[in-house]
């Protein structure tokens, strides 16, 4: 029963993330619920289908005394969910809805909270969103206004995919249990159920976006090659490049809902100064944000620091998921120009390949094309801390990163980068403009997608020793001093204290 639920802390809202899947943000969120015993935690996951997931990836802490789960997928099955009639008013707030979330042009504040109040609120019903009059003709009054793209089919079940699951949110916020403060780790759905539960409970709520979502969702829909013609289609596909309108209509969607959530939080907290000016950018208040960089445990990387051989290892890692996102083919092709000056000289690709089959498949076959078998080496998952101690160097040649931990974990075994310009990159590796005093580079970066500068960046510091250990040096000195688990901890921290009212 919820009266045994007992009130954590702080909620974490937590879209496609921890504890389902490895790495990245989720390991952040498990490093901060470890890292703070003395908060108690509630989790909300939201997930697109169920079947997307597996096992849970993580152990649950015992300061976790609550945590559900919920699939948007399932948001607009109707069978089972309209349960009541809808609302009175409904064709206002429908109209409200439309021209808030899908009206080109800059959108109306008032709108926006009103159409907040009454998700908050949990006046709307599946009823008014997928068979109600009133929703039919903001559909088709929508489609009329504004609407480029010839189908009508593709309008309205994009229209439904979108609108579903804020109802179900809606829903979800009614039932949640009471927590003394909230925090989303990015904007998007768990970012607007914690606006709602924000009207709801009147409470802190605390933002934090590693990558930046809105970003983030218009490369996906960049990519993506589909169109929604039917339910079942629109939350496991994209959008095919003739239907620019539709496209739009989604990054117009994830745009405002973000806005909401921009509205409602305090802090909006990012990893780096440059993501801190694309929230502004994006609509967050100035003085609502503030960066807290990444932070890791030094302790840990004492032995694999100890364990590093004297000289300096003709060995090159890219450490990551095989995937287009991680350009591998652009390391790969490096390579072939490292080899060429440093025979001896071996390029690892260390990371998973399950995600992307054919992308690994189409990396094997470059290596193969450019001779460079035995060269070039796929080594699937290893445990970093025993991989970093035999690089010589790490490269990033992804093409889209916001702080990477692994830039960390390189330093803190004793590993120069050589990394893309993206993100956060450029700031770690050559210092932040305010570093005082400043401690010099911790490797090179070089151009997105640019093989031959990758090459002669890992030339220069492998046949350079002063050089890569003046690299090496700096790069121990920075984690040290500006990366630390303690630091970052330490802020969120107060930052959980100032917001469950704690001395």
């Amino acid at each position: 029963m919820r009266s045994e639920t007992p009130i954590a802390d702080i909620c974490l809202l937590l879209e496609g993330t921890w504890p389902y899947v490895r790495g990245g943000v989720s390991s952040w969120v498990n490093q901060l619920i470890l890292g703070l015993p003395d908060f108690t935690f509630s989790v909300v996951f939201i997930g697109g289908q169920r079947e997307a997931y597996g096992e849970r990836q993580y152990r649950i802490p015992a300061n976790v005394v609550h945590i559900e789960e919920h699939f948007l997928e399932s948001a607009w099955r109707p069978v089972e969910a309209l349960g009541r009639v809808g609302h009175e008013g409904a064709a206002e707030t429908m109209r409200q809805m439309h021209r808030y979330l899908h009206a080109p042009g800059t959108p109306d504040e008032a709108l926006g909270e009103g159409l907040l109040d009454t998700l908050a609120s949990g006046r709307l019903c599946l009823e008014d969103v997928l068979r109600s009059r009133s929703s039919w003709e903001a559909i088709t009054e929508g489609y009329t206004r504004h609407c480029s793209d010839p189908s009508f089919v593709n309008y309205f079940w994009t229209l439904r995919t979108m609108h579903a699951p804020l109802v179900m949110l809606s829903q979800v916020a009614a039932r949640l249990p009471r927590a003394q403060a909230l925090h989303s780790i990015s904007t998007g759905y768990a970012g607007l159920l914690g606006a709602m539960l924000q009207r709801r409970w009147q409470c802190a709520y605390l933002l934090s976006e590693h990558g930046i979502y809105t970003k983030e969702r218009k490369i996906d829909l960049a990519q993506a090659s589909w169109i929604s013609e039917g339910p079942d289609e629109a939350l496991r596909t994209g959008l095919d490049t003739e239907f620019s309108y539709i496209r739009n209509l989604w990054i117009r969607f994830f745009e405002r809902i973000g806005l909401l959530t921009y509205r409602a939080a305090d802090p909006i907290i990012s990893l780096y100064a440059g993501n801190r000016q694309r929230q502004i950018a994006d609509g967050a208040h100035p003085s609502r944000t503030r960066v807290i960089p990444n932070g890791i445990a030094m302790a840990a990387w004492i032995d694999a620091l100890q364990r590093r051989p004297a000289g300096i290892a003709p060995v090159v890692g890219l450490v990551g998921r095989v995937v287009p996102i991680k350009d591998v083919k652009t390391f790969i092709r490096a390579m072939r120009g490292v080899a060429s000056a440093i025979p001896e000289a071996e390029g690892w690709v260390v990371g998973p390949e399950e995600e992307d089959r054919a992308y690994a498949a189409e990396c094997r076959s470059l290596v193969a094309s450019l001779g460079l078998e035995g060269k070039v080496k796929f080594l699937g998952f290893r445990q970093i801390h025993d991989l970093l101690p035999n690089l010589g160097l790490m490269v990033l040649t992804s093409i889209s990163e916001a702080q990477p931990l692994v830039i960390l974990e390189a330093w803190a075994a004793g590993t120069p980068v050589v990394s893309s310009d993206v993100g956060s990159c450029r700031e770690l590796i050559d210092g932040a403009a305010d570093e005082s005093p400043p401690l010099g580079c911790a490797g090179e970066v070089v151009a997105i997608a640019d093989p031959q500068a990758t090459a002669r960046a890992i030339i220069g510091l492998l046949g350079n020793p002063e050089r890569w250990r003046a690299a090496q040096a700096v790069g121990l000195e920075r984690v040290n001093r500006y990366y630390t688990e303690a630091l970052m901890l330490d802020r969120y921290r107060n930052l959980y204290r100032n917001a469950t009212g704690r001395r």
